[in-house]
């Protein structure tokens, strides 16, 4: 069977720190933090009362106001975001064949306000179970790609990946399969996450899981940072138009890079802590390098997974430089999630769009808050700290990992 080559023809983003790809990148490359008290309820009695929100944003001014209502907020920041990736591609939906166009998106947790809200109405009551008929077609996690499905009459294969963080990541590598065994031509991927509510930051800190910095939220997301305590709860959404080459070319697309590969793997080791060696991390880095038949030093950039937990971030490291030898010295290493803190389900689609378009321009973004040196981390290590820097990136990584030990990693490169 052929092996088609796929490429990248079109980018949405909607993040905490711009709500377009443009200003999402402008946010990246200026060091803008995403962080700010939190809006949304009343976080008095909470242990963190800040994360990165999506600001300014109303969903009637992209989605008609009776569909809006019928839609969770994740699955409105997946609906916009889609639909600036297919503006973007310049895909001309009356000629495309929607046989082959698929939509394969990620989301780690799904309508978690939806579901939130149908609870206590419930308990609030008198017992009496009135619920609203659209609380489970809003609650599920595959309705944000159903949604996208409808509305563009895309009828190819239409699915959500759940892999806590690493979901949007695992969708990429799913739409890249698709494309490469020649079950479709287009793929619109990528994913969405709005889980900054009572639930979603209750669990978390009852985890000890985010950073408690509330006299600073805008530090407190500080990878690699020997005083980071903890991530930074992030929403929103990115979508990418994967496409395969001859098709892209045929239509004379704008092609920001090519998808050359993706890994996947498992930790097998604990529920919600990495392995301390980043054994599973070392596999998935290695089994996306192969896939893509490139060498460890054929790799310029990584947009690690980040997320500014005291384990985490080290065991990264730890396997990047077991993966990548005396090269991992050469290579531009950032954490993005320190300006858009962790949006879970969705990290590794804005991830991903972070990476592409640091191939595109020619510029690593910075990991913000950085102050102190961590004596765990390789001090020659390049972590890109505190300021963009200008590097000709032929080929970049993109990292993400999830509860349960999902790792997936994919890989981009000049074309």
């Amino acid at each position: 069977m052929e092996i088609k080559r796929v490429v990248v023809t079109g980018l949405g983003a909607l993040t905490p720190i711009g709500n377009t790809k443009d200003e999402y990148w402008e946010g990246l490359i200026s060091g803008k933090s995403g962080a700010a008290p939190i809006t949304y309820f009343d976080t008095e009695k909470f242990k963190t009362t800040f994360a990165c929100e999506v600001k300014n944003f109303d969903a009637t001014q992209f989605i008609d106001r009776r569909e809006a209502r019928r839609m969770d907020k994740f699955a409105q920041y997946a609906m916009v975001a889609a639909d600036e990736a297919i503006a973007d591609a310049k895909l001309n939906l009356d000629q495309v064949d929607k046989l082959r166009v698929g939509v394969i998106w990620g989301a780690g947790i799904g309508g978690l306000e939806t579901f939130q809200q149908e609870v206590l109405n419930f308990a609030g009551g008198d017992g009496t179970p009135r619920f609203n008929p659209f609380f489970i077609p809003k609650m599920i996690a595959d309705i944000a790609p159903a949604n996208i499905s409808i509305k563009h009459g895309f009828m190819g294969p239409n699915y959500t990946t759940v892999s806590a963080c690493a979901s949007s990541a695992n969708a990429i590598f799913d739409a890249l399969n698709s494309i490469r065994l020649g079950y479709t031509d287009v793929v619109v991927t990528g994913g969405s996450e709005a889980a900054v509510t009572i639930a979603g930051m209750g669990g978390f800190n009852a985890m000890h899981a985010l950073s408690t910095r509330n006299e600073s939220p805008e530090s407190a997301s500080r990878p690699f940072d020997g005083t980071r305590d903890g991530f930074v709860l992030g929403e929103g959404a990115g979508a990418l138009i994967l496409e395969e080459y001859e098709h892209a070319k045929a239509r004379g697309a704008k092609i920001y890079a090519e998808v050359a590969g993706g890994g996947l793997s498992s930790d097998a080791y604990h529920m919600t802590a990495p392995h301390p060696e980043g054994l599973g991390v070392v596999e998935v880095m290695k089994n996306c390098l192969e896939n893509a038949g490139l060498n460890p030093e054929d790799v310029d950039h990584i947009n690690t997974h980040g997320t500014s937990t005291p384990l985490g971030d080290v065991a990264e490291l730890k396997a990047i430089s077991k993966v990548f030898g005396d090269h991992a010295k050469n290579i531009n290493i950032n954490s993005t999630k320190s300006m858009t803190g962790h949006l879970l389900g969705a990290a590794g689609a804005i991830e991903a769009i972070a990476s592409i378009l640091s191939i595109e321009h020619g510029i690593v973004p910075p990991t913000i808050n950085h102050t102190t040196v961590d004596e765990n981390i390789d001090p020659e290590l390049n972590l890109t700290l505190n300021k963009a820097q200008k590097r000709d990136v032929k080929v970049a990584m993109s990292n993400t990992f999830g509860f349960g030990g999902h790792n997936a990693c994919v890989l981009f490169k000049k074309i």
